[in-house]
């Protein structure tokens, strides 16, 4: 496992983060605690020390997982979480106000077993609250030692750039890090997050690696039949990770081209996707998303594959989105 800079933080990171959102989670999608046990005492001995959590996953029992898990070796790692989302009926119970990052930042760190957060996402935006009163609630938490580093997570990018210019007007620590979907079959962010992350020195962290598990080998371009389980399977009709939207021309030559790659270097269709990831701008780690552990150790391997520049460049060009108006004036470099 290599290490990677987290944007323009001194935080380094591993380049493969271990997701805990399936941990605890009941029924055929969830991963139980002994497998998720023995999934992070597989990724720390794989040399991996950043593993994502958020304060949802499974109601909040992921993060109790996590912590039983990590217990005396919690120093060597660095551990992330996430809030906005609904924790309760209560109407204070969701959302970016004081009131909630607050209650919901002392509920996390009981939950992990912990004295503090290394990175904390705000995890959607909100409408109703005040971004700078978020931001310095976030700020006193830093001062307070109860969290380090803060991220954002499903921001539009106008948004990005006015937390940061509230930041940076304010004297608060800035946003370091940024969570978006993203993979060969869901490049939208490519329109405007490059330029953003690089000119505000965020470490782009990608969620959702595999599209959903498009990307997981299990759906085949010689055999375009829809599964009966998984998150492509289950999502309603117009989600992001539904058939419909992921069953297209387009990503059919996506795998088609996947296929050909992991077939030449002798590598799984996973692997090919993840390693097309690790080498894009931008990206400091990773999410690994494994249900069970024979996907986790299938995509742990994805470090030791090193796709060359003419397979890079065949999965660029098969899975490029449209370029959109007005990204696309200029981008030629002519004026």
């Amino acid at each position: 496992m290599q290490y990677r800079r987290l944007g323009r933080s001194g935080l380094m990171v591993s380049e493969l983060a271990l997701g805990t959102m399936l941990f605890g989670e009941t029924g055929s999608r969830g991963t139980d605690e002994a497998t998720a046990r023995a999934m992070v005492d597989a990724f720390i001995e794989a040399g991996g020390n950043h593993i994502d959590a958020a304060n949802v996953y499974a109601g909040g029992r992921s993060e109790e997982i996590v912590g039983g898990a990590v217990k005396g070796r919690r120093d060597e790692l660095v551990i992330a979480s996430k809030l906005r989302w609904p924790m309760g009926e209560g109407i204070n119970e969701v959302g970016l106000s004081r009131h909630h990052v607050m209650a919901s930042v002392e509920a996390s760190l009981r939950r992990l077993d912990t004295d503090r957060i290394d990175i904390l996402y705000m995890h959607g935006w909100d409408p109703l609250t005040p971004l700078e009163e978020t931001l310095r609630a976030f700020d006193d938490l830093v001062s307070g030692g109860k969290i380090r580093y803060i991220g954002v997570s499903n921001f539009k990018a106008w948004q990005v750039m006015k937390a940061q210019g509230i930041a940076e007007r304010r004297g608060f620590l800035p946003l370091v890090a940024a969570q978006y979907q993203y993979s060969l079959v869901l490049r939208d962010i490519e329109h405007e997050f490059p330029d953003l992350l690089e000119s505000e020195g965020l470490g782009l962290v990608p969620w959702g690696p595999l599209g959903g598990g498009f990307l997981s080998g299990k759906y085949t371009s010689a055999d375009r039949t829809p599964r009966s389980e998984g998150r492509v399977a289950e999502a309603d009709a117009g989600y992001e990770e539904s058939w419909e939207r992921r069953a297209t021309e387009r990503n059919w030559a996506i795998v088609a081209e996947v296929e050909r790659i992991a077939a030449a270097q002798g590598a799984s269709v996973p692997q090919v996707a993840l390693a097309w990831l690790l080498k894009r701008p931008s990206v400091a780690s990773v999410i690994l998303g494994a249900r069970t552990m024979e996907q986790f150790e299938d995509n742990l391997r994805a470090v030791a594959l090193t796709l060359s520049d003419g397979e890079m460049q065949a999965l660029n060009e098969v899975s490029a989105p449209e370029t959109l108006y007005p990204y696309r004036i200029g981008s030629s470099g002519k004026r």
